[in-house]
């Protein structure tokens, strides 16, 4: 691997969410939600270029109205990295960073620390964030995405249900973890996920990473302080939206 890896970041977004129809072009103080991570990744210094990759004409619209720059894909994905994966293939760069369309509140930061095990060890192949949970409710979730680590850093297992459990040793004991949904890859990995046959527990699951999993791939795991909140529902929105009012990016990003 490179020292110097040129990074792209692709935000996959669609408009036919079952959970929230129409979420990316959401408003939020006055722009879509998808300006909203547009414009926090590309306060990344570290990235030589931002996408979105979509299957729908009204976000190809929107991203080009605030100025950003959109990829059509196919409608069929049922997968954000197999999206993804045909995005890149017509971008050059060492490193695909997937960022969910539904994480306004992510901080740039939060992209070079996922990409910096690239650096350090030329094996890495594939990186998630994790971040610790703290709240008994997430942890019981379906919408959070709980991981468990192997002591040499990577991912065990994901899941939707509550993991590691907590019959035996009380939650507070716990160290449990959840995936943060910034997700670089090296960009060969990434088209050979699209290659791979999709996986019973990826299908049962619905999580992308059981793929790598289940074909014996490994997925590096780092931890984040920084905390977000996906958007998943209406009430979701209304929270981000609140707490997006007091933050120093938005600032940012919306001077001309």
């Amino acid at each position: 691997m490179k020292t110097k890896l040129k990074l792209a970041a692709v935000i996959p977004a669609r408009m036919g969410s079952s959970r929230f129809p129409g979420k990316p072009l959401a408003p939020m103080l006055g722009l879509p939600m998808i300006a909203h991570v547009y414009h926090r990744v590309a306060l990344c210094e570290k990235l030589d270029a931002v996408y979105v990759a979509t299957c729908d004409d009204e976000i190809i619209d929107a991203v080009t109205a605030f100025g950003g720059k959109a990829i059509m894909t196919s409608p069929e994905h049922e997968r954000a990295s197999d999206r993804v994966a045909e995005a890149a293939q017509n971008i050059d760069a060492d490193v695909i960073v997937m960022v969910q369309g539904d994480e306004p509140m992510l901080v740039p930061e939060m992209i070079e620390q996922s990409v910096a095990p690239f650096l350090n060890d030329p094996t890495v192949q594939c990186v998630n964030l994790a971040k610790r949970i703290l709240n008994e409710d997430e942890y019981a979730s379906p919408n959070t995405i709980k991981v468990v680590v192997a002591a040499n850093g990577d991912a065990l297992y994901f899941s939707r249900e509550p993991i590691p459990t907590a019959q035996i040793m009380d939650f507070e004991k716990l160290s449990v973890y959840k995936q943060v949904c910034i997700i670089p890859f090296t960009r060969e990995l990434l088209l050979t996920y699209a290659a791979l046959e999709p996986t019973p527990l990826e299908k049962s699951e619905s999580i992308d990473m059981l793929r790598f999993l289940e074909h014996g791939y490994k997925v590096r795991m780092v931890e984040t302080e920084f905390e977000t909140y996906a958007v998943d529902t209406q009430e979701d929105l209304l929270r981000v939206e609140n707490i997006l009012k007091n933050d120093p990016f938005v600032k940012q990003y919306r001077k001309p």
